[in-house]
């Protein structure tokens, strides 16, 4: 287990939030996190079939479940509980899972697992001098509910992914249908034969080649990053909440003032004792009333607790609480008398449905945007921690973790919900799907929720099983009604769930067992230090840079390639990558170092942790870090300062500021200092493991030369000996040795572990991104290929 980050890890960088910043924040959550709840009225009494109302009670009946459902699942779960939840600032399922991990030590990711060899300390926790409770040490012993709690984030994950498929398809064919009928509505001087025959190419030709048109340019804006989109959309919110709440209040004075009588929870008493099958399918169109309200959660490492909070509370809530009720209002008048009553473009004054169209278009996309968000999130959150193929990642803020964008992933999206878009053409179909995305992703936080409430939080049983019971019925009743209407396009949900489960499931389960195969198959380090200058093995000058997963011990492939070849570096440095279930690690606590056998070796092990939403994979100075690493450790060895003791030795955190002066000064031009000595210029290493940054020119390599601090009183002579040596090797080059893994499975093996493995070797041929290091120099890269046998 690693050694524990410092409590203050997250929060010394950050400045105390005041009012000003939490406006400004909340002005900025109107284009990000509130689009699509604020665009919600365009379909959900839209995607209710006419022939539901039966009478004014109806209207009634359906606006108390709104009501009601807004203020139970979005104001009191989300807005005052679940925020509550975040972990050091992030939000959204994986922040929830990792905090599980952390504390209840559920996880089955290859970091859970990696540095228990390498490292012993005194665990540091909340629960130090209490008994742990019973609960507690049930889930940690029991490794079926660890894999419980796996299937159900990568679940919850699945299920965001589809809502990012779905949303953009229903938002844009809902404003374009609008668009449509605002169309049909104009008045001709021809013949009634023509008007009726340009009413139904209108109907026929408009909304899906126009929702199609918003579609893409919606995906190809994705390129210029949230914090640009959601600047420019949130002007565009708040001019449409404005806009909805006039008419929303203009709608209950001009028709129905008593519409406010049904938020009574009698009137949702009454729909149930008269219930049908027709009319519960119904309420999975009153669930779309709370789309977009797991953003509040998922979107929560863009801003701040106190921000969403602020917005929900004083704008968003009673915003929409107005403009259903003056839906409702107008329903309860025309459900007899009017085609299409049920839209909310029909009860616009018909002097403001140009005005109306033109915003709902504008909106629309804004409401899309929330969802795509959160999928780039997620999947950010799974590479991080292994669960997804490598892509390319494109950090678009330096300002604001979590704000990634995905190119591959966008244009896949982008492709799925066209072909929703056109293959379904009708947003009743659609909005089946909707809903069955957001109410399972609902039910997902709702079961993390509650252990964490138990598990993190501490409450007793009984408060976490009321918290279960109570929105888990809630969302059980949607859910019923949901699944009535799973043949009319909710089906669909579940193709793409299933698809992105077994990639998430395959590749999750071959870097399980490639980790396991490096791990029995590694050679102890005495066979590296005291037996291989027996077989001939001779060292040649420069420094080898080793990647490979294992903390402890030889790779399987460098041994290999040893055995094939008997010679390496003057240097040697084995280098890890470890994700841990934290948003960020610090610079300060990110690299480990520590020997391999004794000093005479100059053999080194760095160790690399970064958190879920760290941006390590766009360093530019990767190399440079790692050499100053190791000439930091040099210096520092002698002290017992966080140490850990370990079989090869000890382990420190380096990163801090030294006493006196650093180790090697890094100088980033090709002048020759006088009175020190230097390395030759050389080309460093780009990204250690995907370069985030799209280039579209040859990128220009950074020239790194190393100085020795001179005549510093405190470093001893041997200290200075072994940092020339250091500087010598760096001077006369850098090899860099990655393993190529064949997996191949064996014959007596199950159905379904030949299916995994087969999808992770096919997933992993044909990643975009390679493992680690794209700018590696091909000269200076040495790629050692070996047969894994699972």
């Amino acid at each position: 287990m690693d050694p524990p980050l410092s409590p203050t890890t997250y929060s010394d960088g950050l400045k105390k939030e005041t009012w000003r910043n939490s406006l400004i924040l909340s002005f900025q959550t109107l284009g990000v996190v509130y689009g699509r709840l604020s665009t919600a009225p365009l379909y959900v009494f839209g995607t209710i079939q006419t022939t539901d109302f039966k009478s004014n009670e109806t209207a009634y009946e359906y606006f108390s479940f709104i009501f009601w459902t807004l203020t139970v699942v979005s104001l009191l779960k989300y807005a005052f509980i679940v925020l509550r939840a975040d972990d050091n600032g992030e939000g959204g399922v994986f922040a929830l899972y990792s905090l599980l991990c952390r504390h209840a030590k559920v996880g089955l990711l290859p970091n859970d697992r990696s540095t228990k060899e390498v490292m012993q300390h005194e665990e540091v926790s909340t629960l130090r001098g209490k008994v742990e409770s019973r609960a507690r040490k049930a889930i940690r012993n029991h490794r079926s509910g660890h894999y419980l709690m796996l299937f159900t984030a990568l679940f919850g994950a699945c299920m965001i992914i589809g809502d990012g498929v779905i949303t953009p398809s229903i938002s844009a064919l809902s404003a374009s249908s609008g668009l449509q009928r605002s169309l049909s509505n104009i008045k001709y001087t021809s013949s009634t034969d023509a008007e009726q025959t340009i009413s139904d190419d209108l109907k026929k030709y408009v909304p899906v080649p126009s929702a199609c048109v918003i579609t893409i340019g919606l995906f190809v804006l994705q390129y210029y990053g949230t914090h640009k989109i959601g600047f420019m959309f949130a002007p565009i919110v708040t001019i449409w909440l404005l806009f909805i709440s006039g008419l929303g209040i203009y709608n209950v004075f001009h028709w129905d003032p008593k519409i406010f009588s049904a938020v009574s929870p009698a009137y949702m008493y009454r729909f149930v004792r008269k219930i049908n099958k027709a009319s519960w399918k119904s309420l999975n169109s009153i669930l779309l009333c709370i789309a977009g309200s797991e953003t509040m959660f998922t979107d929560l490492g863009h801003f701040s607790k106190r921000s969403i909070k602020i917005t929900f509370v004083c704008l968003i809530y009673p915003v929409l609480v107005l403009c259903y009720a003056g839906q409702a209002a107008f329903i309860s008048k025309h459900w007899n008398d009017t085609e299409n009553f049920n839209h909310l473009s029909e009860s616009v004054p018909k002097h403001l449905r140009h005005v109306f169209i033109l915003l709902s278009l504008l909106a629309s996309a804004v409401g899309s945007q929330a969802t795509i968000t959160a999928s780039f999130s997620i999947i950010n959150q799974c590479l991080a921690l292994r669960c997804f193929p490598r892509v390319k990642v494109i950090h678009t803020s330096d300002k604001r973790l979590g704000q990634v964008y995905i190119p591959d992933v966008n244009w896949l999206l982008m492709a799925l919900s066209l072909s929703v878009t056109i293959g379904f053409h009708d947003i009743t179909r659609i909005a089946n799907a909707a809903g069955m995305a957001i109410v399972f992703g609902m039910i997902v936080t709702t079961c993390m929720m509650s252990l964490v409430i138990a598990l993190y939080w501490e409450k007793s049983l009984l408060v976490s099983g009321c918290f279960l019971m109570f929105f888990g019925f809630v969302e059980a009743v949607y859910v019923s009604a949901c699944m009535l209407s799973f043949h009319k396009g909710a089906w669909y949900l579940f193709v793409i769930s299933a698809v992105s489960f077994t990639i998430m499931l395959a590749w999750h389960y071959g870097t399980m067992k490639k980790y396991e195969f490096d791990f029995q198959n590694k050679v102890s380090t005495e066979w590296l230090t005291d037996y291989s200058p027996g077989l001939g093995v001779s060292r040649v000058p420069g420094i080898g840079l080793i990647y490979t997963d294992m903390v402890t011990g030889i790779p399987a492939f460098f041994s290999h390639f040893i055995t094939n070849l008997p010679a390496f570096h003057q240097v040697l440095i084995f280098v890890s990558f470890k994700p841990q279930p934290v948003p960020c690690v610090p610079p300060r606590e990110r690299y480990l170092v520590g020997r391999v056998g004794t000093k005479d070796y100059r053999i080194y092990r760095c160790i690399v942790r970064y958190g879920y939403c760290d941006q390590i994979r766009d360093t530019d100075d990767f190399e440079e870090q790692i050499i100053s690493s190791i000439g930091e450790f040099i210096s520092l060895e002698e002290s017992d300062c966080e140490s850990l003791a370990s079989p090869e030795g000890r382990m420190m955190i380096v990163g801090k500021p030294l006493l006196d002066r650093n180790a090697l000064i890094p100088i980033h031009d090709t002048t020759s200092v006088a009175g020190s000595t230097s390395i030759a210029n050389n080309e460093t290493l780009g990204s250690p493991l995907e370069d985030s940054t799209e280039r579209k020119t040859p990128v220009r390599r950074k020239k790194v030369r190393f100085l020795m601090p001179e005549g510093s009183p405190r470093m001893r002579e041997s200290v200075r000996e072994e940092l020339q040596e250091l500087i010598n090797a760096r001077e006369s080059g850098t090899a860099y040795f990655l393993g190529q893994s064949h997996l191949t499975v064996r014959n007596d093996s199950n159905f379904m572990k030949k299916f995994l493995i087969k999808a992770y070797v096919f997933l992993d041929k044909n990643c975009r991104e390679p493992p680690v290091a794209l700018n590696i120099p091909h000269a200076a890269l040495v790629e050692v290929g070996m047969v894994y046998i699972i």
